[in-house]
């Protein structure tokens, strides 16, 4: 069964992915966009907290996790983002449902594999500025895309309670923009376009380590390191006249000029440490701290004297509680309750304004009938940015769920 939901959702996969604006921002234009993915349902729902050695979900930031398994296991998110965009007096209000990562982990006694496809950053933006007495231009600004990742990576278990991993991330995706700049009652402007397709591969490797308090208490780590890596952004940039109508569509468009290059942008190292303590399928209380260097992700298209980068950090509180696992008598005593709080300094910084992001996370975890696989949903409630300096709030709630489909694979026949 889980095969043919592999496969299914695999093609599914492809095709929205490309398709698909996950983001709705207009702090997207910098960089490669916004960083969506972070972290499978279950795990977002508790701000991010992966430290526990999970035996049933795949913990895609950590790929010593993957040694862990038990079972086959298959997991795929999606995510519907409503948003509220705030600057001074004007608001603006946005929604999105996207589709989030698709992950497959296989046990093989002492070692796991993983792999899968995550949309990483998403860039989705549309932004008018209107004339005045003293600028009679009018200017309208958008932009789509982003970065994808496929990845494998391994994990081995070198003692019951140690477990180390490593994996390889191909990272792709393109990014358009345009802006259109017209004056007040002329029929013709001027249009920019560009485009810069994105490759490059990095690494991560990682630790997971747990040992026993006292018979019921355990300590919970991880450690993961991401290098610092290449991102190599080939450019077109395109510019022409153009009409439009009442509308502000363009009707046609007469070329002027056309350009390509190339630029090597250079993605942060981050490194992520957590730990906690608990009762092993009873409950789970956790911190994390994940630390980024400021990396060059400018490009040759959204570089402004305005936005600077510097180092980013997040800090995450959270974890899960399980009235009774193993309950035959009440449905209601096996479902997981999830929270978590979070605080993070994205590293964008613009107009001397540190672009920050906070939020509580809520999440359940509900059981599937006669198996080890579960549905799991996420609440997300927060802000980013800030209304200085003429910025944007952004206010946001996302509602997530998440499948982890989980099977035997590889088990010899005792009966042909």
């Amino acid at each position: 069964m889980i095969k043919k939901i592999i496969i299914s959702a695999c093609l599914l996969f492809s095709i929205v992915i490309f398709a698909q604006e996950g983001t709705s921002s207009p702090y997207s234009i910098y960089g490669i966009g916004d960083v969506r993915f972070k972290g499978t349902a279950d795990i977002q729902s508790m701000a991010g907290i992966a430290v526990e050695q999970d035996s049933i979900h795949i913990n895609l930031g950590n790929p010593a996790s993957f040694s862990n398994l038990k079972l086959t296991t298959f997991a795929t998110g999606f995510t519907y983002a409503t948003k509220k965009l705030k600057e001074g007096t004007e608001t603006a209000s946005t929604r999105r449902t996207t589709l989030d990562y698709l992950a497959v982990g296989l046990p093989i006694g002492k070692l796991g594999v993983g792999f899968g496809l995550i949309p990483y950053s998403s860039v989705g933006y549309k932004i008018e500025n209107f004339s005045t007495d003293s600028d009679p231009y009018n200017r309208r600004f958008s932009g789509s895309g982003g970065m994808n990742k496929a990845f494998v990576g391994f994990g081995y278990k070198i003692a019951p309670s140690l477990s180390i991993g490593a994996d390889a991330n191909y990272n792709f995706g393109k990014i358009e923009t345009s802006s259109i700049e017209i004056i007040n009652g002329v029929s013709s402007g001027t249009r920019e376009l560009n485009e810069a397709n994105l490759s490059g591969v990095n690494f991560n490797i990682g630790a997971m380590y747990q040992a026993k308090i006292n018979k019921k208490l355990n300590f919970f780590s991880s450690v993961n390191y991401t290098i610092e890596s290449d991102l190599t952004s080939k450019n077109t940039r395109n510019i022409a006249t153009v009409l439009y109508n009442s509308d502000f569509e363009v009707s046609s468009v007469d070329l002027l000029d056309e350009q390509s290059g190339e630029r090597v942008l250079r993605l942060p190292s981050k490194l992520s440490v957590g730990a906690g303590i608990g009762e092993s399928r009873k409950w789970l209380l956790g911190g994390q701290v994940v630390m980024g260097s400021i990396g060059d992700l400018n490009n040759s298209y959204n570089t402004t004297s305005n936005v600077s980068y510097e180092k980013s950090i997040k800090y995450s509180l959270g974890g899960y509680y399980i009235p009774s696992y193993n309950s035959f008598t009440s449905y209601a005593k096996r479902i997981v309750l999830r929270a978590g709080l979070q605080f993070e300094q994205t590293g964008l910084v613009v107009d001397s304004e540190s672009i920050n992001d906070m939020g509580v996370t809520f999440g359940l975890g509900f059981p599937i009938q006669g198996t080890f696989s579960n549905i799991n949903l996420g609440f997300d409630l927060g802000k980013r940015g800030t209304t200085n300096s003429g910025l944007v709030q952004e206010n946001y709630m996302n509602f997530r769920v998440g499948f982890s489909f989980n099977d035997k694979w590889f088990e010899k026949r005792k009966f042909n």
